[in-house]
């Protein structure tokens, strides 16, 4: 298959899927990256001890980029309005859903740099002795 086949099948709608296939993966895919930022941040608190904030971050803003990617090419790609059963709400739906992701992450990562900062600092001191 030709790149020009490749890109007709996709504004087509068939890389993705025919009605609401493409939206409620867009929305999974963003569930999915709320989840591991909120994680994350819960792993930067203290509230649960599994697993690497600062990759669960990483994790969340690339769930949240690829879910919100899927639910704008699902819209381009889509045919009708709302109520159709083209999944145009759904598509709608997953775009803050999956930027939402995005901000958890990002989040989560600025607050792993802050902890890792104070704790290299807490580090230090004990290292060298308090300076003041």
């Amino acid at each position: 298959m030709s790149a020009t086949d490749v890109l007709t099948v996709a504004v087509e709608g068939g890389v993705i899927g025919d009605g609401r296939t493409g939206a409620n993966l867009a929305l999974g895919v963003g569930l999915i990256g709320v989840a591991i930022g909120w994680l994350a941040l819960a792993r930067i608190a203290g509230r649960i001890s599994i697993g690497n904030a600062r990759t669960g971050a990483m994790a969340a803003m690339a769930a949240g980029l690829v879910g919100t990617a899927l639910a704008a090419l699902h819209l381009a790609t889509s045919s009708g309005g709302p109520g159709t059963g083209n999944g145009i709400v759904g598509a709608i739906a997953a775009i803050p859903l999956g930027l939402i992701a995005m901000a958890l992450g990002r989040r989560a990562l600025a607050r792993s740099r802050r902890t890792e900062r104070s704790a290299d600092r807490v580090g230090h001191e004990r290292e060298f002795g308090a300076t003041s």
